[in-house]
């Protein structure tokens, strides 16, 4: 869970989460140093009282801001390319653009999953279907603050929880109905809460995600209730 005051992402639970985030202060180094010298070039130049009329041009200059622009992208790809090798794609995906779109191809790209989950938006909660199976399905609302259950969170609970198996490779097909929706869960754990990303209406900060990973027996078990239940 996000705590106040927190600057950073929430801890990674997956390697290849850890390797994101690692990128992603990477990134974020390169992107200060630039605006640092930028913003330094600015101020310079509108304090200067040092001024040339006769410079129209210059070679050297013109070469190097061209051609360091180009070694940062390298040194932001490099990274990226141990996030690929661990993803097991990066000889598929190693001629694709740039690296941030090729990481983006690959958190949409799960092989050969154990469980596949549809994701469904609508205005304003969220409806789940285990493609796997037949007629396991149901809707999930946020719990309204009244309702609460003592050491229940306030905006982030629903009335039904996506229940997934521990351990397994899972896909995530995420759509809308209605407006745009973003399904996110910012952090793992045990019980995992998130919210819509998306600004989708009135109430977009009232449609909370809430997926909870428990043994694959218990899994089989919730869903055997489930298929029961429809």
């Amino acid at each position: 869970m996000a705590h106040p005051t927190q600057l950073g992402f929430q801890d990674a639970a997956s390697p290849v989460m850890e390797e994101l985030l690692h990128f992603h202060d990477h990134a974020l180094m390169i992107v200060f140093l630039i605006s640092t010298l930028v913003l330094y070039i600015i101020i310079a130049m509108v304090s200067t009282k040092l001024t040339n009329k006769y410079i129209l041009d210059s070679q050297e200059i013109e070469i190097v801001w061209t051609v360091l622009p180009a070694v940062i992208l390298v040194l932001i790809a490099l990274p990226s390319l141990r996030i690929l090798y661990l993803m097991d794609e990066a000889v598929i995906l190693v001629l694709i653009a740039l690296p941030s779109l090729r990481i983006l191809y690959l958190m949409d790209e799960i092989n050969d999953p154990h469980l596949t989950i549809k994701a469904m938006g609508h205005q304003w909660y969220w409806s789940y279907e285990y493609t796997d199976y037949q007629d396991l399905g149901f809707d999930s609302y946020m719990i309204p603050t009244q309702d609460l259950a003592p050491g229940q969170f306030r905006l982030l609970e629903t009335d039904h929880r996506m229940v997934v198996p521990m351990e397994s490779p899972i896909r995530i097909l995420v759509s809308a109905e209605d407006v745009l929706h973003s399904w996110a869960v910012p952090s793992l754990g045990g019980v995992f809460y998130g919210q819509c990303s998306e600004i989708c209406g009135a109430n977009h900060s009232f449609m909370p995600i809430v997926v909870e990973a428990v043994p694959l027996k218990h899994f089989e078990d919730w869903s055997s209730l489930m298929l029961e239940d429809a």
